[in-house]
């Protein structure tokens, strides 16, 4: 089966075919870790993470980047003040990278919750300065930017000069650009109201700024994704990922700079996952139409009826297409969590029963089912065609639990593999029970450290209540050399 991807840059869905057979490049734009994640973010993420699982059970080799972005984030180019990182600092009274630490210890955690798996690489702008600099060099060398005032500008006009076409990703012309640009403070050191910063000159009061062949100063947000994707993934790669929002003018940025600098595409195919609402409106902290994950997840909020779990939301997200609008509710989660647990018990049901021997024949086609499970797969990553296709096999299992549907010992094999496979590996859902022995591995060490400090501080009163009560409770403490492990009674 042919996997198809839809380009955005094409506006079509296309044969997806890697630059090295096997082996596939993929870069996600990460966070900008100024705030707490937002649900929105999450959602983007997760298809990505869904996307990576998907490829990799289709067995490509995959290396995923995902960046970092801890500096140089500019909401516009006409005023250093709008820099993220600042204004969260002063706002917080921290220091810049303790607010870079501290939010993006916020993300791992949060996307640890959803059982994310990792990036094969995730590099930080902060920690690419160096290869930033040398391609803004290179970009002034080749007559692709100019430096006024102490920072550097890509020059459109100039790019789109040379038979070049910037807005193609968003199928924007350079004339509606300029029309539409704004007049904003510190346009006047731009040639042209839609060039781009490349390094911005810092102020003697700006924190974040490094020293540079035109002065001190800092990155501006574009160039980090081109200098780290093109140093981890090479000139040019099969897949640029990220939110919809992204795409202009960020990625579109991000083409120019890639072309300038090297003379290819530097991506093969654009993906870009679409926006999160909930109750029908758009998620925004001003209207107070808003939800932090973990509020969803502990049910400390006031647009949830209770509670729910992470894999619950995944298996919610996932149920729309990544490329489609989704929405929340109350009534969707609890549909979700109702549509969640009836997939689980299948799982479980299909995993302990003990399967008829000698049956030859099955009533349930079960070929035909795994292959138009694998289509959705393979057409654009269609997970909600994926689980309404699963869930032909919940009926089926459930049936066949009552006596009403057979099903080949040889079947019966291959789809408790292939049904565990997708459910766990693919969609990345996990059973409640494994995510509440997460949580116990972590309360018990809690436990572990208090008793270790109390018998430090020789309060072996204290460290024996420890035990004692854990021991009632069935959990056997056992100290040795490499520290103290639980069993379970």
């Amino acid at each position: 089966m042919q996997l198809k991807i839809y380009n955005s840059l094409s506006g079509e869905k296309e044969v997806f075919k890697p630059i090295l057979e096997g082996n596939i490049g993929m870069y996600v734009c990460g966070p900008t870790v100024y705030s707490n994640v937002h649900l929105g973010n999450v959602r983007t993420f997760l298809s990505f993470d869904f996307i990576y699982r998907s490829l990799q059970f289709l067995g490509y080799k995959v290396r995923y980047v995902r960046n970092i972005t801890d500096a140089g984030h500019l909401t516009d180019d006409g005023d250093i003040n709008n820099d993220r990182f600042i204004k969260q600092s002063r706002l917080e009274k921290l220091e810049p990278m303790e607010i870079v630490q501290k939010y993006t210890v916020d993300f791992h955690d949060v996307l640890k919750k959803f059982n994310l798996l990792p990036p094969t690489i995730e590099p930080t702008a902060t920690g690419h300065i160096i290869e930033q600099l040398e391609l803004t060099k290179l970009l002034v060398e080749k007559g692709f930017a100019y430096e006024s005032n102490g920072s550097v500008y890509f020059d459109v006009l100039e790019y789109n000069a040379r038979g070049l076409n910037y807005g193609e990703l968003s199928r924007r012309n350079i004339e509606e650009l300029f029309a539409n640009t704004r007049d904003l403070d510190g346009q006047g050191e731009k040639k042209n109201p839609q060039d781009f910063a490349l390094w911005k000159k810092a102020s003697p009061e700006h924190i974040m700024k490094w020293p540079s062949p035109w002065g001190e100063g800092f990155p501006g947000w574009h160039l980090e994704c081109t200098a780290m994707s093109t140093k981890y993934l090479g000139d040019q790669f099969d897949i640029h990922g990220g939110g919809m929002d992204l795409k202009f003018p960020h990625h579109e940025c991000e083409i120019a700079q890639g072309k300038a600098c090297n003379g290819v595409e530097p991506v093969k195919y654009w993906m870009h996952a679409n926006m999160l609402t909930m109750n029908g409106q758009r998620m925004s902290k001003s209207t107070g139409n808003y939800i932090l994950p973990m509020e969803l997840i502990t049910g400390n909020n006031d647009f949830f009826e209770k509670a729910f779990h992470p894999s619950v939301l995944r298996f919610c997200f996932l149920q729309a297409h990544y490329r489609s609008v989704l929405d929340i509710s109350n009534d969707a989660m609890l549909a979700s969590e109702k549509g969640f647990n009836r997939l689980m018990e299948a799982v479980k049901i299909l995993n302990t029963q003990t399967q008829v021997e000698g049956v030859e024949t099955s009533s349930f086609d079960y070929k035909n089912w795994k292959e138009k499970v694998l289509e959705a797969l393979t057409d654009d990553f269609n997970s909600p065609i994926l689980i309404s296709h699963l869930f032909e096999a919940v009926k089926f299992i459930s049936a066949s639990k009552l006596g009403k549907e057979s099903i080949s010992t040889e079947d019966y094999e291959d789809l408790k593999q292939f049904l565990n496979a997708i459910v766990f590996d693919v969609l990345g859902l996990q059973t409640i029970e494994e995510s509440n022995n997460d949580k116990l591995d972590q309360t018990l060490q809690v436990l572990i450290d208090l008793r270790n400090q109390a018998r430090k501080a020789k309060n072996w009163e204290l460290s024996d209540q420890i035990r004692d009560q854990l021991l009632e409770k069935g959990i056997e403490l056992k100290d040795g050399r490499d520290g103290t492990s639980y069993v379970l009674n």
